[in-house]
């Protein structure tokens, strides 16, 4: 998912020295290295943590693994936008980095085109992965890419005005709609949530389209036109801004911290943000669910880590250099300083004992879904339509039932 992403400041020096001593990549095969080839010394690797604190907390992970691995990592780094149009046009030429990580939802579109390598071939395993995070990874099934944590959505909220209108956290639409309507006062919005017409805003909807039992492959069901009118009425009636068909999630955060909205739906990325505002009492709950006792499934956010086509001896070192990465040392300590959460259940569970305001998103990892696992490749030109469909409904252009009428046709699925 391409979105903001705001990292926790990494806190004790200790814990990267025993990163350094933990991280054991496992040995990769040496049979594409060529006969008496000599081992690679460097890699290349892109990615798109572009911003200063994102960045920073990503160096870190390279340079531990560097120290680790004995190979020097030559980063490049690109803004979101611009990553998938340079990965498939470096595809095309050939020019691609030894190591790349990439949006998730893109990895099925890369391993399209022949341009990346089984992760097996480098010993690389899934032993202990959430499955929906091997998911997001395979292709036609085989492992292409393996993300080392993942982000997501719930539902966040401000303590002291839900105290003080006597509302309690909510676990159901219908909660949800009763407490979105009694927080809306004073030019104050009870929710605030990302609606633009991108994949932001259809990564935003996808919780309340797959928990009502929508499905990819049929965008104007029942299920999914009842989910996308559910979320229409919230804006129809007052209780969310009309404007939320311009704000991307950064927006949805601004809103919120500046007290115009008493409850969010927003990513994990904002909890560092959140903790700096020492006046602002916060909680994080799962996104609510149309009925009560139900499982929230939200879409799975984060990057994966992948190796192209390049040269043998590099290709090998850089399977050496992303086993470190997914090791569970650093991947505890890249989602440490990142807001994320292990891509491993075990870790991920001590991860969500020890960091509270982390829990509800790591409870909502076992029931997330691989925005790709069910349509491959053809996700992007369905994730557009969904998107349109919903700028359609929400700015009234365009009655629900028809708005997915055209997306359904729009999708080609």
């Amino acid at each position: 998912m391409s979105v903001a992403r705001r990292a926790l400041v990494l806190t004790a020096s200790a814990t990267s020295a025993v990163l350094l001593a933990a991280c054991s990549p496992s040995p990769a095969p040496s049979a594409s290295n060529g006969a008496g080839a000599p081992a690679a010394t460097s890699i290349t690797e892109l990615d798109y943590y572009a911003d200063e604190q994102g960045s920073a907390a990503w160096q870190k992970i390279l340079d531990t693994c560097a120290t680790q691995t004995g190979i020097k990592i030559e980063r490049q780094k690109v803004p979101t936008n611009q990553m998938l149009p340079k990965v498939l046009q470096s595809a095309s030429s050939k020019t691609l980095p030894n190591l790349l990580f990439t949006d998730n939802p893109t990895l099925q579109q890369v391993a399209a085109t022949g341009a990346l390598t089984p992760l097996t071939d480098y010993g690389i395993t899934t032993d202990g992965f959430y499955p929906s995070i091997v998911k997001a990874g395979t292709y036609q099934d085989k492992l292409y890419g393996v993300a080392p944590g993942v982000n997501g959505l719930a539902l966040i909220y401000n303590k002291d005005l839900l105290q003080a209108a006597g509302v309690e956290p909510p676990k159901t639409w219908d909660e949800l709609k009763a407490a979105s309507a009694k927080l809306t006062k004073g030019g104050k919005y009870g929710l605030a949530f990302s609606a633009i017409p991108s994949e932001e805003g259809t990564w935003q909807f996808l919780p309340f389209f797959w928990s009502n039992g929508a499905e990819l492959s049929q965008l104007d069901s029942p299920q999914s036109t009842q989910a996308l009118q559910y979320v229409t009425d919230l804006v129809n009636s007052g209780s969310a801004s009309k404007s939320v068909v311009t704000w991307n999630q950064n927006d949805v955060a601004d809103q919120f911290v500046g007290g115009n909205a008493a409850m969010m739906i927003n990513g994990s990325w904002n909890i560092a943000r959140l903790d700096e505002q020492k006046s602002l009492h916060y909680g994080v709950v799962p996104i609510p669910v149309p009925q009560a006792g139900g499982k929230p499934v939200v879409a799975l956010g984060g990057e994966v880590g992948t190796v192209p086509v390049t040269s043998g001896p590099a290709q090998q070192a850089a399977g050496k250099v992303l086993s470190c990465i997914l090791s569970e040392p650093t991947m505890l300590e890249w989602s440490k300083a990142h807001a994320y959460i292990p891509s491993k259940t075990a870790t991920a569970q001590k991860f969500g004992t020890e960091q509270p305001a982390m829990q509800a998103f790591v409870d909502e990892v076992g029931t997330a879904r691989s925005r790709t696992a069910e349509l491959g490749e053809k996700y992007p030109k369905v994730s557009q339509a969904l998107a349109d469909a919903l700028q359609a409904a929400l700015t009234g252009k365009t009655p629900v039932d028809q708005a997915l009428k055209a997306a359904q046709q729009a999708s080609g699925s």
